[in-house]
């Protein structure tokens, strides 16, 4: 049994709220993702923490997907054991979203975008994470060999079964994405939101024109990878440390540190050091300047990282 109380002052501490496109949902301007750090191979109490750091600092959206771990599905376990420990008192405060189109179990159904696939992986999340629904379900990429209407349908009958209050679309190219937000309106099940990669090296939502669709028809934006796993922090400045995960070779090489982007690095960098901020709030701050960007999420392997990413609201 848990003793845990929120703070009181939760709302007080400074987060910022803003509205997801022209629905009645608002989200914290700094959202908290669970990609890396919560799952099965990851201590815990250490993933608990970071949980209720999260929402007694006034972040009321966590963000999952079917795969996070690993192994797959540890990171909606870890949320749910959470969840029943601690946060049921607060459910209705809490927006809880989760994805399905990457790689999740063997053979034919367990991944891309089909209508068994979504289906299934769906209902697995909610009992892997002890709810009843999802404040928001995601097709998680665009699937090329299953027809766009068939994933987009299943997104319209999740919400109409009370599985989800909302859809989300992420990594859809333009065009698709464009089908879809007027095929979810026709079937009156808006489109919520989209998320996309988006960062100060990696800008590719604003040069396609999906932020730009996304403002124009009401949707909302959330970006993911807001400092590039970790380029965007001080942590290359000085070279490669030995337990980073370019060392490692995870998510990043060190052949991507080129001379050119260490320089650029080091600029932007005494930049915010001239503002009295660090580089990686600075980073945070560049995407949330951008107009149409409702949120972004930031990952977290300690309290202390997560409060320092929280310096740029």
């Amino acid at each position: 049994m848990s003793n845990y109380l929120a703070k009181d002052d939760r709302y007080d501490s400074g987060m910022q709220y803003e509205r997801c496109g022209r629905s009645g949902v608002l989200l914290p301007k700094v959202s908290l993702g669970l990609w890396h750090n919560f799952g099965g191979v990851d201590p815990y109490e250490r993933s608990r923490n970071i949980i209720r750091y999260a929402f007694d600092h006034g972040i009321t959206h966590f963000d999952l997907a079917n795969n996070y771990g690993p192994p797959y599905g540890s990171a909606e376990e870890t949320f749910g054991r959470v969840m029943e420990q601690d946060l049921r008192p607060y459910r209705d405060e809490l927006f809880i979203s989760t994805k399905a189109g990457y790689d999740m179990w063997p053979g034919p159904y367990g991944n891309w975008g089909s209508r068994k696939y979504l289906t299934a992986s769906l209902d697995q999340s909610l009992r892997r994470m002890h709810l009843d629904y999802v404040d928001l379900f995601y097709s998680h990429r665009y699937d090329p060999n299953t027809p766009l209407d068939e994933t987009l349908q299943t997104l319209v009958d999740v919400v109409r079964q009370g599985k989800a209050l909302y859809v989300g679309i992420s990594n859809w190219p333009l065009e698709p994405l464009r089908h879809g937000i007027e095929y979810l309106r026709r079937h009156d099940v808006p489109l919520l939101i989209y998320q996309g990669k988006l960062n100060m090296l990696h800008r590719q939502p604003i040069e396609e024109g999906i932020l730009q669709l996304c403002r124009e028809e009401g949707v909302g934006f959330i970006a993911f990878s807001p400092l590039a796993q970790g380029l965007l922090t001080d942590r290359y400045l000085q070279g490669i440390p030995r337990d980073s995960r370019m060392a490692k070779e995870k998510f990043l090489r060190p052949d991507m540190l080129t001379p050119e982007l260490l320089a650029q690095l080091k600029v932007w960098n005494a930049e915010a050091q001239a503002g009295q901020q660090t580089l990686a709030a600075k980073a945070l701050r560049w995407i949330l300047s951008q107009e149409g960007v409702t949120s972004v999420l930031v990952g977290a392997s300690s309290t202390e990282q997560l409060a320092k990413n929280l310096q740029c609201i």
